[in-house]
């Protein structure tokens, strides 16, 4: 008797930081999917605030308490990864009627580059709709309370990087 494949589903970004919006979207993947593997992009010309190992670090110990979660980082296409790690979906998170349009962009293009790995988007909740990565950063940098914003353990963290 044979066993069924194991579903894996990557979730690609730049996760600078990882807000709770972010960590919403992966524990409700990760009661969809066997794997999610959290997967920081190693971009080249846009290097971030936080380094790649500070944000796979920061995603490891937000995701700490999923045990069927990963973090990791890559570089190169997106859908190169996905077929690397052998994974039948990317999942995207959509804030707002506005992120839709981009997404579906890059999502037929990814379905051309791997059309046997499936594109699946999340909506976020309402209360996590306004809360993104660049304004997290913004508030950081005026000292502002971050808590339902980021995860708990990682606020000291967030707003470190930016005093000084």
């Amino acid at each position: 008797m044979t066993t069924p494949a194991e579903r894996i589903c990557i979730y690609p970004g730049s996760f600078d930081p990882i807000t709770e919006g972010h960590l919403d979207i992966i524990r409700r993947a990760a009661s969809l999917y066997d794997r999610v593997i959290v997967a920081v992009l190693r971009h080249p010309t846009k290097p971030g605030c936080f380094t790649w190992e500070e944000r796979v670090d920061m995603i490891r110990r937000a995701c700490a308490g999923i045990p069927n979660v990963e973090a990791t980082s890559f570089a190169g296409l997106t859908t190169a990864f996905a077929r690397q790690v052998h994974a039948c979906a990317m999942l995207r998170g959509l804030r707002a009627a506005c992120d839709f349009e981009s997404e579906r962009e890059l999502a037929q293009i990814n379905q051309r580059l791997a059309p046997e790995i499936e594109t699946v988007f999340l909506m976020a909740r309402p209360e996590h709709t306004a809360i993104s990565s660049s304004s997290v950063r913004e508030m950081a940098s005026y000292g502002c309370d971050l808590t339902g914003f980021v995860p708990e353990a990682l606020i000291p963290e967030v707003l470190a990087k930016f005093q000084g």
